[in-house]
């Protein structure tokens, strides 16, 4: 590669990075503007592939095909260069016509754009908010399965110590109905005690006899 050709890839690549930044812009006029470095560009970047300069073959009929430049390259870039006036033409008139119902050549923007990305932000939100209530309704699930079992927990150890309380109610009550027999058993043991006191003894009478 030659320092032409060289020269116009550089060449070629700045105008095509220079037209892609206008076309990034809203307003019409660097829209046009970065068509027309775009198509620039990009004819200089065909012409960059078309070979090292050579002979005309129309001016000299009689030179070798080596010798020749490539004209079909030629050919493209005129033909690129005509697509570019044709659509320069038409991105002007389209600035001029903006500029004069609005009083700016920014482009407006689209209603039926402005609805989709609406409408898919609203697609999004709607999923995040179904996985977000989905989740809140698995933990609010979890923490029921839970509650139950606290509660369960809780029933059968209310059971058990009703169970524990009614039986020591009952052994309570037992031993007080033992207690209330024996203290009766015992009363009766003394009055009986006190009888036997109070009567003459056979055995003293006989032993006081005998002495």
């Amino acid at each position: 590669m030659t320092t032409g050709s060289i020269a116009l890839v550089g060449c070629g690549g700045v105008l095509f990075a220079c037209g892609t930044a206008l076309l990034l812009a809203r307003p019409l006029t660097r829209i046009v503007l970065g068509a027309v470095l775009i198509g620039n560009g990009i004819n200089l970047l065909v012409l960059a592939t078309s070979g090292p300069d050579g002979d005309a073959a129309l001016l000299y009929p009689g030179t070798s095909p080596r010798t020749m430049s490539d004209p079909l390259p030629q050919a493209f870039i005129l033909t690129a260069i005509v697509i570019t006036l044709a659509l320069t033409a038409f991105l002007a008139t389209m600035a001029y016509r903006a500029w004069q119902h609005s009083g700016n050549d920014d482009v407006p923007d689209d209603t039926e754009d402005i609805r989709i990305v609406r409408r898919a932000t609203y697609a999004e939100e709607r999923e995040r908010l179904r996985a977000a209530y989905h989740k809140r309704r698995l933990e609010y699930r979890a923490l029921a399965r839970s509650e139950e079992e606290r509660e369960a927990r809780e029933r059968s150890a209310y059971e058990r110590l009703g169970t524990a309380r009614d039986r020591y109610r009952q052994l309570r009550r037992r031993a007080r109905a033992d207690a209330r027999a024996f203290r009766v058993r015992q009363a009766r043991a003394e009055e009986t005690a006190d009888e036997i006191v109070g009567e003459d003894d056979p055995w003293q009478t006989i032993l006081g006899a005998d002495r």
